[in-house]
């Protein structure tokens, strides 16, 4: 199978979290500068032509748990993926296997990147979500009965969507999946000089039942900035099938 090259690359506090108060805090500007700069700046340190996060993570941060617009009665659309028309420099795949995501546009905006979506969905996904998605002309592929089929989605951001260099930027349970599945070839983290000891807000790497197992995974750690103000950003290999 070909795939894309996958780093996941994520902002985090001293204590590993991913989101917080603590981004609230000067600390944490240079660092979640030099982040959108590493992946998405004139001078990106990474080529990559998408990220890819989960649903809670998209929600988040962009369809802000807006319901879709459905028409029970629309006519049905033809079995398999939707490449929309048009030419994207850059993708957003969001994983949304029942197809819950309120889209309101094809594109979404983060700072002064744009980006064309593509859903994933599995084969539970309804009709009427789908026409949804073609009257937007947004993209969507099938990955998967029930759960995501890790292989197939790679395989077809590969060869329909030429996406060769892959972000992952997902939540906690996302990122240790890919990671768990081998899928994950590099580790990207800035780590701002600050924390709020939530005991409740997502962190990095997490499991969950049914998903993820708690299998011990190594890193080797390939480079260290030092960033002006108390921050780093460090790169790790995986060393996956290692012990």
């Amino acid at each position: 199978m070909k795939r894309p090259y996958i780093f996941c690359h994520m902002l985090t506090s001293l204590d590993g979290k991913i989101m917080g108060n603590y981004m609230n805090l000067q600390e944490c500007d240079e660092p979640s500068d030099k982040f959108y700069d590493i992946a998405f700046g004139k001078n990106a340190y990474y080529k990559h032509q998408g990220w890819l996060s989960g649903r809670i993570t998209t929600d988040d941060n962009f369809t802000l748990y807006k319901k879709p617009l459905l028409d029970k009665n629309a006519p049905l659309v033809p079995e398999g993926d939707f490449i929309a028309t048009g030419n994207y420099q850059m993708y957003y795949v969001s994983i949304d296997l029942s197809g819950k995501l309120g889209w309101q546009e094809n594109t979404l905006t983060y700072q002064d990147t744009s980006a064309h979506i593509i859903e994933v969905l599995s084969q539970k996904a309804s009709n009427s979500y789908k026409a949804m998605l073609q009257k937007l002309n947004i993209s969507y592929i099938i990955a998967g009965k029930d759960q995501l089929d890790y292989e197939q989605l790679l395989d077809k951001l590969y060869r329909k969507f030429q996406i060769k260099t892959l972000m992952l930027g997902g939540g906690g349970v996302l990122n240790w999946s890919f990671i768990q599945a081998g899928l994950c070839d590099e580790l990207s983290i800035v780590i701002a000089p600050a924390a709020d000891g939530s005991a409740t807000a997502p962190t990095l790497f997490e499991t969950k039942a049914g998903l993820t197992q708690n299998n011990p995974i190594g890193f080797k750690l390939k480079n260290v900035e030092v960033l002006t103000h108390g921050g780093i950003w460090l790169r790790y290999e995986i060393n996956h099938n290692k012990k």
